[in-house]
């Protein structure tokens, strides 16, 4: 699984093409292998992570330390860092997807034509899924859970600031493969920081299926740029609440705060909070006394500076910064067309919130905002394949094609037609 950092790109393509090839083989014994065998898999890496917890947090302290010496800030040293409660909630995690029903092999619509044969269609897995993600290592295991679940192998590069915390994992992760039966091959850490690997992964067109990005807008650019592979796009999460003139002022105090504190490093943390002028001049001084409390720096536009002071003043590129940190840029709006104009212009097309007890607004809302997801009276921070009952995400599709918003299971399986007929031919 190690390859020397110092290889040329040769040695580096080989190394790549060699993973490949082992997922490749390793993909078809998953899509063969019998779902039982699949969620033993899962339990036995499950009761792994708990058992080597120690190892775990030793190795993530290595990862950790290097981080503090390379000046990694303080989002950053959070997405990387394993404790106990993330370590267990990795297990969790997998324990629920494994309760998931099985997508693979699931027949739906099977009807009848005029001809006399029957049609229908079967979820499959794609593959080979290939992975690229920075900073938090609790990826390895979720994404490793959903495409062993999906039956599909993967081919998993992490940051090189979370190298020894992603090994430590795929070690788990090939002990509870073997111990159920399955090839340890299924899932695939690579074991070099060189940054060849990466463009050899992404143009791995004979061994991978599909490409699950997550990671910065360089990152996602380079592989829309340079990719032979497919990909499902995770861009940033430049998020939005809008708050309505006719929102209830407690309500809104309570959103848009969890929204924004409740964890800055995430990508469905809150960016930009946008108030309508009726309610702005009671709800903002309410915010700015809560946010004040919590040490976030607001950055707003003229109107909410009027309003409130001690803010900075918001710049251009403020509307359209995901800060992943105590940050949060506050514009004062004239209504849902203005707000829905703003949040056209500068969302990622990630989440976006409304609070509102006006029923026709909450629907305009969603029906015009065009996010991946689009809540009513809810934090963004729900945003997530876990909170939306998928066990886990693999990633927060920002595309329309061919899955949107948490990718779970059904996001990590494509159907084909299957037809049932009885000597039928065409006449």
């Amino acid at each position: 699984m190690n390859a020397e950092s110092e290889n040329p790109d040769t040695e580096i393509n080989e190394y790549m093409r060699g993973l490949g090839r082992a997922a490749r083989a390793a993909g078809r014994e998953l899509a063969a292998s019998d779902g039982g065998a699949r969620n033993a898999a899962l339990y036995a890496i499950a009761a792994r992570l708990r058992g080597e917890r120690e190892a775990l947090r030793t190795a993530n302290e290595v990862d950790l330390a290097a981080g503090r010496a390379n000046g990694l800030d303080a989002a950053l040293l959070d997405r990387l860092t394993l404790s106990d409660a993330r370590i267990e909630s990795m297990a969790t995690g997998l324990e629920q997807i494994a309760a998931l029903p099985d997508p693979v092999g699931a027949v739906g619509h099977l009807d009848p034509m005029p001809s006399g044969i029957r049609v229908g269609r079967m979820r499959v897995p794609l593959g080979v899924v290939g992975i690229i993600y920075e900073s938090r290592p609790n990826v390895t295991a979720d994404a490793a859970a959903l495409c062993l679940k999906s039956g599909n192998a993967c081919v998993l590069r992490g940051g090189s600031e979370a190298l020894h915390s992603n090994r430590a994992i795929a070690d788990c992760i090939a002990a509870g493969l073997a111990e159920a039966g399955l090839p340890e091959t299924a899932v695939q850490v690579v074991g070099t920081t060189d940054r060849a690997a990466v463009g050899a992964l992404i143009t791995l067109d004979a061994f991978i299926d599909v490409l699950v990005p997550r990671g910065g807008k360089g990152l996602i650019e380079r592989i829309m740029r340079d990719a032979t592979v497919p990909m499902i796009k995770h861009l940033h999460g430049v998020c939005h609440c809008f708050v309505d003139a006719d929102a209830d002022p407690d309500m809104a105090e309570q959103v848009v705060i969890n929204a924004k504190t409740q964890r800055y490093g995430t990508c469905n943390t809150l960016e930009t909070l946008l108030v309508d002028a009726g309610i702005a001049p009671t709800l903002l001084p309410r915010l700015k006394a809560a946010f004040d409390g919590h040490g976030v720096e607001l950055r707003g536009c003229e109107l909410s500076r009027a309003i409130v002071d001690g803010m900075t003043a918001a710049q251009a590129e403020d509307w359209d910064a995901e800060y992943l940190a105590p940050i949060l840029s506050v514009a004062v709006v004239d209504g849902i067309d203005a707000a829905i104009n703003h949040i056209d212009r500068h969302s990622s097309r990630h989440t976006e919130a409304i609070v509102t007890n006006h029923y026709a607004r909450a629907q305009r809302f969603l029906r015009e905002v065009d996010s991946s997801s689009v809540m009513v009276n809810a934090s963004t921070r729900f945003a997530d394949g876990f909170e939306y009952g998928l066990g886990a995400e693999i990633g927060i599709s920002t595309d329309k094609l061919h899955a949107r918003g948490p990718v779970g299971l059904e996001g990590l399986t494509t159907q084909k037609y299957i037809v049932l007929g009885d000597g039928h031919i065409r006449g």
